[in-house]
């Protein structure tokens, strides 16, 4: 059973025949409007995110499988924060407010693919990933935010 497998990054709910998917699964013999259609139909709660795509397929069969990734840290933040972009000049412009709330919700929504041992450790790689993109927690930049999470301030909200 030979596989072949292509990693693309696709708008939620907007995959398109056009490259990078078409292209690439066209030389494997799958029907790509019905690859399409149904990546569109498994990313749809994604609208507007860039989403990690799996297209593995049986090259004898035709058969294929379809799994979805998380979209980045960085555009669930800004979802969060309802921004459309980061700031420019990472560290001094705040372009937008998020609560330690949904910094672990996003924390949880990342478990298997951040570094973290637990979810303290998870919601910190999240807060810089906030600081990277200009985006403040409960009004407070992220580094103040990381100093009072070290001095335990905000433990029973991350519990």
């Amino acid at each position: 059973m030979a596989e072949q497998s292509v990693e693309v990054l696709i708008q939620g709910g907007k995959a398109t025949a056009a490259p990078p998917l078409g292209p690439a699964l066209g030389p494997m013999g799958v029907n790509i409007g019905q690859v399409v259609a149904d990546i569109n139909k498994k990313t749809a709660d994604f609208k507007g995110m860039q989403v990690p795509v799996t297209v593995t397929v049986d090259t004898k069969t035709k058969a294929y499988t379809i799994s979805i990734g998380t979209p980045p840290a960085s555009a669930l933040i800004k979802q969060e924060a309802n921004v459309k972009a980061g700031s420019g000049t990472t560290g001094s412009q705040i372009v937008g407010n998020i609560t330690l709330e949904q910094v672990v919700k996003i924390a949880r929504m990342k478990e298997d693919s951040l570094l973290g041992k637990n979810l303290m450790m998870r919601a910190r790689e999240i807060i810089g990933t906030c600081q990277s993109i200009g985006i403040s927690i409960e009004g407070k930049k992220a580094q103040e935010m990381l100093r009072e999470l070290a001095d335990g301030k905000h433990a029973e909200k991350i519990a």
